[in-house]
């Protein structure tokens, strides 16, 4: 019996009604917003806008940064993804770890972070006595470095985990020298994932406001101007002008990626590459690895240092004085709305993903598609631009302004990713359990609970892990949605910035990271426990 035939044409028009009504729920969220800010552009001066000394400027500023921060976060990526899949190195576990901690902070952290240490009065620059400025350019590629970086590395290490040993086995017994296997077998297998590496962390750098509005000084980026005309000017026609500028290297990198999938693996048994004890490259992997770690963990070592001295760098003496004025200036009360809305986006996201995934995954038919392609259409559209469309198409609403308006737009900021989680989940699971629950009587809601969510419970807690975790630090999706009394913590760094407060920047950067470190270490807890307990390999 096909699941189709099986289902009756009562449970498929039902299904489908299901599906039309999600459909007209991203509809809403997702596609009309984008078309209230493009609606913006006709009656904008679009000439004079991208003729515009400034406006040349900025974009060749965001063309230079993100192409050479791209540049040296891949490579220095790709170097460490070998260290941990090609090598027998210890303390493999500690450096994943350790290199996925800038992901838990805001990206207009590593941009203070370097301010503290390497600005005018920074504390390498005042140890050393360094006469260059970290300021510009090459202080928006560094900061962009330590933000992009470990995405780019889980990004590739999961590529060369999945990576078939057998031509490699095959290259040693015909005796091909080591030197040629690269080009001949490793360069030919990633070239096609790598180059969507490539356009991920572009337009991941590329569409970035915090590092370059923290270190960038004079030099502009397209989304510090777009951040500037709308937050400071309230010049919604030119933001929408900058904002479809924004989303084109997304889209360019959406559209590859959905069309040039490699399913080369997919339909056999790939064998682990094997790894050999060598002793001198383990040593000089793990020295990399040391140094690597140790470069991404000043940022919030030193945010440590402002916090707790009394003013940088004038009085170092230890004191609690940061901690409570900031806390006196509302850091508290924001914090709560930050914990409100990263837990409110955590439950009601992952339900949503997980929902659509289960039908997107186990329900044919050409609905399914049509949802399938809106879901991950937010991969597609940076953070500011999905920021500004919500102002434009919801400012008459009744949400507007309150909090339920920034649980969804982060909602649907960051909905793609764990809907792709799930969506491969659930993928994988018997396609004929709903067949054969049907021909005995058990309710499809059934089979979900009893089966398919026990399953996939611990993709559903990543899921839920990383909705919070975006929710916690992101800057871009709120920053036009927020009044003060509903703001997240996360902005707070901006208002201090603005001030110099960066003791009080630094102390808002260790609460976000601390939140997020703390649920990070009950997921991590909780699959130990269950690799213990032999529920998880």
């Amino acid at each position: 019996m096909n699941f189709q035939g099986g289902l009756g044409r009562h449970g498929l028009r039902r299904i489908t009604g299901i599906k039309l009504l999600i459909i007209a729920f991203l509809l809403v969220t997702v596609i009309f917003p984008l078309f209230a800010m493009l609606m913006y552009i006709p009656g904008t001066n679009i000439a004079g806008i991208v003729t515009a000394p400034q406006f040349k400027q900025a974009l060749g500023n965001s063309f230079a940064t993100a192409g050479t921060g791209t540049i040296i976060s891949i490579v220095l990526a790709y170097m460490f993804a070998y260290c941990i899949a090609r090598t027998t190195m210890r303390k493999q576990e500690v450096f994943t770890v350790l290199a996925a901690v800038p992901m838990l902070i805001p990206s207009i952290s590593h941009g203070m972070g370097l301010l503290i240490l390497l600005g005018s009065n920074g504390v390498i620059t005042r140890l050393f006595r360094l006469s260059t400025s970290i300021y510009g350019f090459q202080g928006i590629v560094l900061g962009s470095v330590l933000y992009a970086f470990p995405v780019a590395f889980l990004m590739i290490v999961d590529i060369l985990k999945y990576e078939d040993g057998s031509p490699y086995e095959a290259a040693e017994v015909l005796g091909i020298p080591r030197k040629n296997r690269f080009f001949a077998i490793t360069f030919p297998y990633l070239r096609k994932p790598l180059i969507s590496v490539v356009f991920a962390v572009f337009t991941l750098i590329f569409t970035d406001y915090g590092v370059p509005l923290m270190i960038g000084g004079r030099c502009t980026t397209l989304p510090v101007l777009m951040y500037q005309e709308v937050v400071g000017l309230l010049n919604f026609g030119k933001g929408s002008v900058i904002g479809a500028l924004l989303l084109a290297p997304a889209v360019i990198a959406f559209l590859f990626d959905l069309f040039n999938k490699d399913r080369g693996n997919s339909n056999y048994v790939i064998q682990e590459i094997s790894k050999r004890k060598n002793t001198p490259r383990d040593i000089a992997a793990f020295l990399y690895c040391m140094i690597v770690c140790f470069l991404i963990a000043l940022p919030v070592l030193v945010f440590a240092i402002l916090t707790f001295v009394k003013k940088y760098p004038v009085d170092m003496r230890f004191s609690f004085d940061n901690i409570s004025n900031t806390l006196n200036m509302g850091a508290g009360r924001y914090l709560v709305n930050s914990l409100i809305i990263a837990l409110g986006v955590s439950i009601i996201g992952t339900i949503i993903s997980y929902v659509i995934a289960y039908f997107t995954a186990r329900t044919p038919g050409r609905t399914s598609k049509l949802l399938h392609l809106i879901s991950i259409t937010s991969l597609a559209i940076p953070g500011l631009v999905l920021g500004l469309s919500y102002v434009l198409f919801f400012k008459s609403s009744f949400i507007y302004g309150t909090l339920a308006i920034l649980i969804l737009v982060n909602t649907i900021h960051f909905l793609a990713s764990p809907y792709l989680m799930a969506y491969n989940s659930l993928g994988k699971l018997n396609m004929n359990l709903e067949d054969v629950g049907l021909t005995l009587g058990i309710k499809r809601s059934s089979i979900v609970r009893d089966v398919l969510i026990p399953q996939t419970w611990f993709t559903i807690l990543e899921m839920f892990t990383y909705f919070f975790v975006n929710s916690m630090m992101t800057i871009s999706a709120v920053s036009f949605l927020s009044p003060v009394r509903i703001k997240p913590v996360s902005l707070m760094i901006t208002q201090f910035e603005a001030t110099m407060q960066l003791e009080s920047a630094a102390f808002v950067s260790l609460l976000i990271l601390g939140c997020n470190f703390f649920l990070k270490g009950i997921i991590y807890a909780i699959r130990r426990q269950a690799k213990k307990t032999g529920e998880l390999p």
